[in-house]
């Protein structure tokens, strides 16, 4: 049968990127819910399923699909396993239930039927030859009873009954005739990461600055000391920037001085030296062993280590010795320097990723990430990726998840929207985002909105850092110890993933003026924190991150709805667990300088709550409870006491709540 032979359309799949060039994304223990418009001429019946298997396996799987209106089709299928899937759509004519549609049609008419009971024994007679062991013999008693019967007008409602049993329809529907089957011309994919990939909590540690002394880099085992404090804040994934050696040609000063004192440290993600490249431990922080044993105690501790993936080398690096070919030359022979014009980095030299070395280059570096895999390590932040060529991070990324399923990989593209979602297409975990520069309640549900309810919600999560080293932005620099708090609640309430980076539990917002810099930043010297400083809001991390870890709803990111409130500085929204059994609602004040009130307005309805009902609210930042009556209530959000509040909403009464969340 050729193409122009099918007359049943499948169209307009979803979910499908880029006509089936990329896979989705979901986690271990989701359900792929997969659509379809699916139609052909005239009126007979179609059947339609969603075929699929993990990848590289043979067998095909089916799941039934069922019509929703207007020819569109829904079906679904499980996804049990942390690996790949694919799957695509079939439609055939169902027959059977054609001729029985148009059978019941013409009985109550009140027309003859004797030639349609001829042609429905014969559908019946075709499947019990394709049939096998029992089916087969349901349907020859089913042949044999109906020839029983004399070919009678009378005895016509006898027979009919006979073949519009449940029992034979079932029988049918198990082999139907798939004749005309028409198969979607596209295989398409979706990725199954661990549940981690869709929710954690991350914390920034750069490893160098764990330490008391002011002029000497920190080791693993004062990194060690400190897992305990960030474990009692209630994060899952600690994540070092880079910790290999560094170069000392250009070495970056204090404030990023282009000149370094013979003590200074430079940037560590100026990668390479005499004492090794991306697969050596800088000395300082101490060794291979050692570095097994933070990520052991890590893991003792119930977190996980994530390692900076930065393709960066310095001008000292090894490979400029073994494989100078891989570098970007200058007509004078020289070596160009890694820029972004007008911004010049010195100490980092620029990687060729093309021509006749590229199946070296690609394979070395994926070569790197495999051995911080022997290591320990199973969460990769990659620097800078769209710097690089997608098309590397889509072999790299798949290869690297066909031997080891249960890598992450977090893209830091802070770049033009379409390359940030073009390299989460290509493979990319998760993804850093502007949620940084977002400040103002319509910047938040416009781009919140984007991230959840658009197409993009199937290929990129998003991990909504508050700072970064390279990034303090101008909110956390003038609005004081609430600002901290506001962008955390959003941060950690408006995504199932989100960041901080070291320095934001102690509100650190001194800058370079007139920039997003910090002052006396880590990536160029030595810093010593004192980690019980006044006016820290661990306490209050450790509050928030404890009302994610209690509270299903939190968990996802696709249940995200913005709700009414009557205050352009009172941000509302709320998120429920797919079981329904929790809803949390959150109202935060976007004004650090300011108390404000709103009146929210809870959607009722939504909870399958009448709009009078009573219900209990309870505030878990503070663990008061409400008892309130009514969509409509008044909340006052003072920055300097409650910048924030956190709502769990239960019919009243409320039988199933645990105080011991208190």
């Amino acid at each position: 049968m050729t193409d122009s032979d099918h007359t049943i359309i499948i169209a307009c799949v979803s979910p499908e990127l880029d006509c089936g060039r990329y896979p989705v994304k979901r986690e271990v223990g989701d359900v792929l819910s997969v659509e379809a418009d699916i139609f052909k001429e005239g009126h007979e019946v179609l059947a339609a399923v969603v075929r699929f298997r993990e990848v590289g396996t043979p067998a095909w799987h089916e799941a039934a699909m069922t019509p929703t209106t207007n020819d569109r089709w829904q079906g679904e299928f499980p996804l049990p396993r942390n690996t790949r899937y694919q799957y695509t759509v079939q439609a055939w004519t169902d027959v059977f239930a054609s001729w029985r549609q148009d059978l019941e049609k013409k009985f109550e008419a009140g027309q003859a039927v004797s030639l349609e009971l001829l042609e429905g024994r014969l559908l019946v007679a075709g499947a019990a030859r394709r049939a096998n062991g029992t089916d087969r013999h349901r349907l020859q008693l089913v042949l044999a009873h109906f020839d029983r019967l004399a070919d009678a007008p009378e005895r016509e409602a006898q027979r009919a009954e006979i073949l519009l049993a449940p029992p034979v329809r079932a029988v049918m529907a198990r082999d139907p005739d798939r004749r005309d089957v028409t198969t979607y011309d596209r295989e398409l994919e979706v990725v199954v990461d661990r549940p981690l990939a869709r929710c954690a909590a991350w914390y920034e540690m750069f490893a160098r600055s764990q330490g008391t002394r002011p002029d000497a880099s920190a080791t693993f085992r004062d990194c060690e000391a400190r897992l305990p404090d960030i474990r009692d804040m209630g994060f899952d994934v600690v994540y070092l920037p880079p910790i290999h050696p560094i170069g000392r040609t250009h070495r970056k000063g204090p404030n990023n001085r282009t000149e370094a004192g013979p003590d200074d440290p430079g940037s560590p993600y100026a990668i390479g030296a005499a004492e090794g490249g991306h697969k050596a431990i800088h000395p300082d922080l101490g060794t291979l062993d050692d570095f097994r044993s933070f990520v052991r105690r890590a893991a003792e501790l119930g977190m996980e280590v994530a390692l900076d993936f930065a393709i960066q080398c310095s001008p000292d690096h090894p490979y400029l010795k073994s494989h100078p070919e891989w570098f970007r030359h200058r007509p004078d022979g020289t070596i160009r320097f890694a820029e972004n014009p007008p911004k010049r980095y010195e100490d980092i030299v620029a990687l060729d990723f093309y021509g006749p070395h590229r199946d070296a280059l690609w394979g070395e570096w994926r070569d790197v990430v495999l051995f911080w895999i022997e290591q320990g390590i199973r969460i990769f932040r990659v620097d800078n990726p769209h710097t690089k060529p997608i098309p590397f991070w889509a072999w790299l990324i798949r290869d690297v998840q066909a031997r080891h399923p249960d890598t992450v990989f977090l893209s830091e593209a802070f770049t033009r929207p379409k390359i940030l979602k073009a390299l989460a297409k290509a493979g990319f975990s998760q993804s850093y985002t502007y949620f940084t520069w977002r400040t103002f309640k319509h910047e938040l549900i416009e781009y919140l909105q984007e991230l959840t309810l658009s197409e993009v919600k199937e290929y990129l999560r998003p991990n909504l850092f508050t700072n970064t080293p390279d990034i303090l932005p101008s909110f956390l620099q003038t609005g004081g110890r609430p600002a901290f708090q506001i962008r955390l609640v959003l941060a950690a309430t408006l995504s199932s993933l989100y960041g901080i980076y070291n320095g934001f539990e102690l509100c650190e917002a001194q800058a370079i003026p007139g920039t997003e810099e910090y002052l006396d930043s880590e990536k160029y010297q030595y810093r010593v924190w004192d980690w019980a400083r006044p006016g820290n809001i661990k306490d209050y991390i450790s509050r928030i991150n404890r009302i994610r870890q209690e509270n299903p709803a939190l968990h996802e990111l696709e249940n995200l709805r913005f709700h009414p409130a009557d205050n352009d500085n009172i941000l509302f929204y709320g998120k429920e667990s797919l079981d329904g059994s929790n809803s949390i609602f959150v109202a935060v004040n976007l004004d650090p300088f300011e108390a404000h009130e709103a009146t929210l307005e809870f959607p009722l309805q939504t909870l399958a709550m009448p709009p009078d009902t009573s219900f209990q609210a309870t505030e878990l930042i503070a663990g008061r409870r409400h008892l309130w009556r009514g969509a409509r209530h008044r909340v006052h959000l003072d920055p300097e006491s409650n910048p924030a509040a956190i709502y769990r909403i239960a019919p009243w009464p409320y039988r199933d709540y645990v105080e011991t969340c208190f």
